[in-house]
């Protein structure tokens, strides 16, 4: 994704002014030479400052808690859990291959250790490669669910800020990536949780039930925690 979102509010628009020379008229032959009045033009005030209010969003984040976040990831993650037990199925089967190879008798042929090798060496292949095809096929799901919410999320941060009068949001989605040098622990300018709860009264989506726990790590998982927090002191 980089997908990141930087909302930024202009604290002021450039007036730019320029001035009008006037042009001396040619005199006619043996005249006494005359000056026309230079045109005068009033100068453009100049810009105004605007007193800033800033704010910091982590907007993945709030776009992962929303209500309508949470059941969209668990709707991809249910998609997937076949092809999961399916990958889990065939990794605990290379294991036991490998078990009972290392566990094989001494008297076992070379021919034979060769045969269970190639048939590991294959079986494992086709684990990898499905294991890679699942996940890839899973962040995409994921990013479209992520980025069909986030659309709509995006409106109710814009009508947030503007309600609030803030000049100036911040995203601190991703520490990595942000152009933010440093920020405020200050809870008061974090808006993310009030965007969420705002998102989630207009979006009319009831909270979705705690997904039941799974045996085993999932093929992926998404980001749906906040960054950790990004340190009051500048770098």
């Amino acid at each position: 994704m980089n997908r990141y979102l930087v909302l930024v509010s202009a604290l002021s628009a450039g007036l730019s002014t320029s001035a009008a020379l006037a042009q001396t008229p040619a005199a006619p032959a043996q005249a006494a030479p005359t000056t026309a009045p230079a045109a005068t033009r009033t100068p453009a005030a100049p810009p105004q400052a605007v007193p800033a209010k800033i704010a910091l969003i982590a907007f993945e984040q709030a776009v992962f808690a929303t209500n309508e976040g949470q059941k969209a990831v668990q709707d991809v993650q249910k998609k997937y859990e076949p092809k999961k037990a399916q990958i889990d199925t065939l990794a605990k089967e290379v294991d036991s291959l490998k078990k009972q190879l290392q566990g094989a008798p001494a008297t076992l042929s070379d021919q034979e250790r060769a045969t269970r090798l190639k048939n590991i060496d294959t079986k494992e292949k086709d684990l990898n490669r499905d294991a890679e095809d699942a996940n890839n096929a899973y962040q995409a799901d994921l990013q479209e669910a992520y980025g069909k919410v986030a659309r709509k999320v995006s409106a109710t941060v814009q009508n947030y800020v503007a309600q609030n009068g803030y000049t100036l949001l911040l995203d601190v989605s991703n520490q990595q990536n942000s152009n933010v040098m440093w920020a405020s622990q200050n809870p008061n300018i974090d808006i993310t949780q009030a965007v969420v709860a705002a998102y989630n009264t207009s979006s009319g989506v009831a909270a979705p039930p705690p997904a039941a726990p799974s045996a085993g790590a999932p093929a992926a998982r998404p980001r749906t925690t906040p960054a950790t927090p990004r340190s009051s002191t500048p770098r």
